[in-house]
């Protein structure tokens, strides 16, 4: 049996031109003049933080062990999942992301459907999803000369514990004051179709040949400790003052602490210990593990679908108090 347990990754912070200096809200070190805007948990660079593979990256590890890390059985040599910690301070491009299949006749391993969670939000935080109704190709493009396809994005208020799903082809965009943990298909292809005038490169034809009219994006109808179910990827958010054990079913876990601190145990391995702002991964043959918190714990837990799995239940609405449905999804 291969000599693999779960072990913890050390955070990469990322400088972004919409980031900020204080990330006191998870982290306590200090990031010097540069804005952070993105802390990638689990990106492929992310090195191994002790144990028998210390400093060595995530990518490294994937491709050393393959499915008995990640558990898949496509591109099973490459870390499925990325998860990422957001910190916007101004508005964030309005982006869209090809689908698996357009991804992969450019070349690219996989496609870029993604979800967010909401951590903290500000009065006013807002994201767009969408456009307004009525709104059509040939205005997209031309609100993107006249500098103002902002406008013509559905835009939504969040509050702290709302997930929302943007599926592949769903035009978005985040506004600032939240913090928001996203996880996503391990992908960072990204067509920038809009950037309030900032100048950066856009990609105004790929990105509107990736979008799509009809997308399953919006805000998830929760079931209990399930922030979503989708054929990309499962979140789960658990709030732990009691030992819990868990089956990885054969994928890879990735274990985020929002809060307090959790002992990660299982057989035949040393316990490692998380707290706010860390991630650890439990590898897909792991089969069974602990999670004992730490006086009490508050975790997402994202991992691949273990059945087949539909689109997720959303709801998409768009006026500032939430009480009009723009549409509703299956």
């Amino acid at each position: 049996m291969t000599e693999l347990h779960p072990f913890q990754l050390l955070p990469e912070f990322v400088e972004r031109v919409w980031g900020t200096r204080d990330l006191s809200f998870l982290y306590k070190q200090s990031v010097g003049t540069t804005p952070i805007g993105e802390v990638w948990l689990t990106g492929d660079q992310c090195r191994i933080a002790g144990g028998p593979y210390k400093g060595r990256t995530l990518a490294d590890l994937s491709r050393r062990f393959g499915s008995a890390l990640t558990g898949t059985s496509k591109c099973a040599d490459r870390f499925p999942l990325l998860m990422k910690v957001l910190f916007p301070r101004e508005k964030l491009s309005v982006q869209v992301h090809p689908d698996d299949t357009t991804a992969q006749a450019a070349g690219e391993p996989c496609g870029k459907t993604e979800c967010w969670y909401i951590v903290h939000a500000e009065p006013g935080a807002q994201i767009g999803l969408g456009f307004q109704p009525g709104t059509d190709v040939d205005e997209i493009e031309r609100a993107i000369h006249e500098h103002r396809m902002e406008h013509l994005l559905n835009w939504l208020d969040v509050k702290a514990g709302e997930m929302y799903y943007v599926d592949a082809g769903t035009v978005h965009a985040i506004g600032p004051g939240s913090v928001i943990v996203e996880t996503q298909q391990n992908s960072d292809t990204t067509y920038r179709l809009y950037d309030y005038g900032r100048p950066r490169e856009l990609h105004i034809a790929q990105g509107l040949a990736a979008m799509k009219a009809k997308t399953h994006a919006g805000r998830t109808i929760l079931e209990g400790e399930t922030l979503i179910s989708s054929p990309c990827f499962a979140v789960e958010r658990l709030q732990l003052n009691a030992k819990r054990q868990l089956d990885t079913s054969d994928v890879a876990h990735c274990i985020f602490a929002l809060d307090g601190a959790v002992r990660i145990e299982s057989a035949g391995s040393q316990p490692i210990t998380i707290s706010r702002g860390e991630v650890a991964i439990v590898p897909a043959i792991t089969r069974t593990f602990e999670l004992v918190p730490q006086w009490q714990a508050e975790l997402l837990i994202a991992h691949l679908p273990t059945s087949e799995t539909t689109e997720p239940r959303t709801e998409l609405y768009r006026t500032h108090n939430h009480d009009e449905v723009l549409a509703g999804r299956p």
